[in-house]
């Protein structure tokens, strides 16, 4: 049975990055990324719908070691994809991966020090077993199988195309049909202005408004600064000025929202005037308490004032065998329907844990510091920002993971696992992530740990309260619990 030191399980974003940090920061450690689809990318790869972009700027959905060197800050999908397969091929990640090949089921043995993984490859549908010593859940947050759609009385009958932007086919032609995209979240703010440069017409129809904002997809202080300096130079202080700036208006949003909110619907505003913006522009809740979405160069708005596209904020009653009737009476009539209502969430990629023979129940765990899981050791799963770039947090979450693998070798011990302090025991049971209350998040908190009310219980999704709680603070902190030892390892450094 093969054994390796370290096995990260997915190669998306967060599994590029944490090749590139364990082969800089763990050179005598073996490493293997076992991805379940046939390529990498996760995200990247899998989104296939019009107009895929970010609405992260590049300089921080980037890797902190690897600069974004195209002109767009605010770019598509199909750029992603080529930057990591790039940064991939350059220091020889893509060399650890093996492909079609799905972690279905991970079982530590405290007597033998290490995880027995069940691997099913996807290409022959055979399960094989291999061995590791510590386990890097980069698999992201939502399921692969398949897209959140709700229940929608009359969908089945209806008599054109329905579609959930995970599944988008790679042959669909939309030019000259009647499109609704149901939704407003960020997945619809995209596809609606993309689809309607060729669509007889698209609707965006949501049950309720979201916060939005325009922005240039080309940074303007990014191309004046390469202009006179090395583009890696640029590149980390543009990324520097966006992390502090992102961190800065996330605070004021917490500290004075309705000053934040008049701000962010007056500058809508301007593009779509009063009487649109208070009724498919107004939020109920506050900025932040759901995500922003960002509207580059302001396309969605253009359509909307162009004519091609539309906004109705209304109910759905039923779907016909043609439209949608809506409750308030309205019918929209309809070629297609995109059902843009969000992902399935799932925790570590739908990976059966257990530790000792016990399946581990996720819900009943407490976070540790949002990257591990009080009473199981070994593991890390990296979970980026959800009010910043994925990226900047799963850069903080591998640099966590080297310190402590090397703190495992320099102490000639095997296992680490957190565990509650006795004086932890009357921590109030807090959700995994606070104050956010996007449906999709809400749907998924009750499976998710919990998180407590002090230190290291916390999952703050602040980046320089985690620089704090995660960078800064030592590895022997009293809740971390080192044991096993190596039976013929070398002396420490």
């Amino acid at each position: 049975m093969e054994h390796v030191d370290v096995v990260v399980v997915g190669a998306g974003i967060s599994g590029i990055g944490a090749g590139y940090h364990l082969q800089q920061d763990c050179p005598d450690r073996s490493v293997v990324i076992l991805e379940g689809r046939g390529d990498l990318g996760g995200t990247w790869d899998l989104f296939r719908y019009p107009g895929v972009r970010s609405d992260s700027d590049m300089h921080t959905l980037g890797y902190s070691f690897k600069p974004w060197t195209a002109e767009k800050s605010i770019a598509d999908g199909p750029s992603i994809l080529a930057y990591l397969r790039e940064t991939a091929a350059e220091y020889g990640i893509d060399r650890l991966i093996r492909y079609h090949r799905l972690v279905e089921r991970a079982a530590w043995s405290t007597d033998e020090q290490r995880w027995t993984l069940t691997v099913r490859d996807v290409e022959t549908d055979t399960t094989a077993t291999m061995t590791c010593g510590f386990l890097f859940m980069c698999a992201g947050y939502y399921s692969y199988r398949g897209g959140y759609t709700p229940e929608i009385t009359g969908l089945d009958g209806f008599g054109g195309d329905v579609i959930h932007p995970q599944a988008w086919p790679d042959d669909f032609d939309h030019a000259g049909k009647r499109v609704v995209v149901i939704g407003s979240g960020a997945t619809a703010m995209t596809i609606v202005p993309a689809m309607a440069d060729t669509a007889a017409h698209v609707t965006m129809l949501q049950r309720s408004p979201t916060y939005v904002v325009s922005r240039p997809d080309v940074d303007p202080v990014d191309r004046a600064l390469r202009k006179v300096l090395p583009a890696h130079l640029a590149y980390k202080l543009v990324r520097k000025k966006n992390i502090t700036m992102g961190q800065w208006f996330y605070g004021q949003t917490r500290k004075n929202p309705d000053k934040v909110k008049q701000k962010l619907l007056d500058e809508t505003r301007k593009h779509l005037g009063d009487a649109t913006v208070e009724e498919h522009f107004t939020p109920t809740y506050g900025p932040w308490d759901q995500r922003l979405c960002l509207i580059p160069n302001g396309d969605l708005f253009n359509a909307i004032t162009g004519g091609s596209a539309s906004v109705v904020t209304d109910t759905i009653d039923t779907v016909t065998p043609d439209g949608i009737r809506l409750d308030s009476g309205e019918h929209l009539e309809a070629d297609v329907i995109v059902t843009a209502t969000g992902l399935q969430l799932v925790s570590l990629g739908h990976v059966e844990i257990e530790v000792d023979g016990e399946t581990v129940d996720f819900s009943d765990t407490w976070t540790y510091k949002g990257l591990a899981y009080s009473d199981v050791p070994n593991l890390v799963s990296s979970f980026g920002y959800i009010n910043a770039s994925w990226t900047l947090r799963a850069d903080i979450t591998c640099g966590f993971v080297t310190r402590l693998l090397n703190h495992l070798r320099d102490t000639q011990t095997t296992s680490v696992t957190p565990r509650l302090r006795p004086s932890d025991a009357d921590m109030p049971r807090r959700p995994w992530i606070d104050d956010f209350s996007a449906g999709y998040m809400q749907r998924m908190m009750p499976m998710l740990p919990k998180q407590g009310d002090r230190a290291p219980w916390l999952n703050p999704q602040r980046y320089e309260a985690d620089r704090t709680l995660i960078v800064e603070a030592p590895l022997d902190d009293g809740v971390l619990v080192f044991a096993g030892a190596r039976a013929s390892s070398p002396a420490p450094a």
